[in-house]
């Protein structure tokens, strides 16, 4: 697998681009260029898949695996902006392809269409360097958990209820799997969002693989932030490693 400390070197028209970022501490045309040299599995294009994606492209991640099985259905739109109603029944993956495009055309999207399963969740990876948990549902989280365990790769994770968020950079055996950290899944439910939540928690998502990506700030390793939109408050709790967590068996030192 390509490392991303094997940068790809930066055109004029990039330079131009993405001068605002580079201005950043510590970023400059050798972070730029790590992120050019990056690839990310974006595993879901719904409400925190969109601002996720579209702000990893706008920065300038190289090559974006985005995907989803679903279509977008009008009860979506209020919050999965990578769509619009002229898009409904079309393949989520193919319409946020569609927009990644036309935001940022001097890089690779993929689309791919298909249900993350046990049995191909390794092909749908590929040779990513980190994954983006853009999902509704805890079964899909785990088995992207296990894959990043298996890997060794960054599992950026986030969920949203309603005005609430929570986020957590899990990279195990360094931190707390995301196993170790939600032991049970919840019961599946039809929940209520309102599309602000996962812009921001998707952006937040956006900004912690960024930061891994190009090798500036500190991720949110250990702990798991929960933002309050009712009432606008942030909190941050540490997390631990289960001895007995049956993904990655608490290995390694926290």
């Amino acid at each position: 697998m390509a490392s991303i400390s094997d940068p790809i070197a930066l055109s004029e028209q990039d330079k131009e681009r993405y001068h605002r970022q580079m201005m950043i501490a510590g970023w400059g045309e050798s972070g730029q260029e790590r992120l050019k040299a990056a690839r990310v599995f974006v595993a879901g294009a719904g409400g925190l898949g969109s601002p996720a994606s579209m702000y990893l492209a706008v920065a300038g991640v190289g090559h974006i695996r985005l995907c989803d099985s679903d279509s977008p259905e009008l009860s979506n739109l209020n919050r999965q902006i990578l769509h619009n109603d002229a898009r409904i029944g079309v393949n989520k993956a193919e319409s946020g392809k569609m927009t990644l495009d036309e935001l940022n055309p001097s890089i690779e999207v993929e689309a791919v269409s298909s249900r993350i399963e046990v049995e191909n969740v390794g092909e749908l990876v590929g040779d990513s360097h980190l994954i983006v948990d853009c999902m509704d549902n805890f079964p899909t989280r785990y088995i992207l958990n296990e894959c990043a365990i298996r890997r060794g790769i960054p599992f950026v994770h986030a969920s949203v209820w309603g005005l609430e968020g929570k986020l957590s950079f899990i990279h195990s055996p360094e931190t707390p799997c995301l196993r170790c950290i939600f032991p049970s899944a919840p019961p599946p439910e039809v929940f209520p969002v309102l599309g602000a939540t996962p812009g921001m928690i998707g952006c937040l998502q956006a900004m912690e693989a960024v930061k891994y990506l190009a090798g500036v700030g500190e991720n949110l390793k250990n702990r798991l932030l929960v933002w309050s939109g009712e009432d606008m408050e942030f909190a941050v709790y540490p997390v631990t490693k289960r001895p007995d967590c049956p993904a990655c068996g608490g290995r390694g030192d926290g």
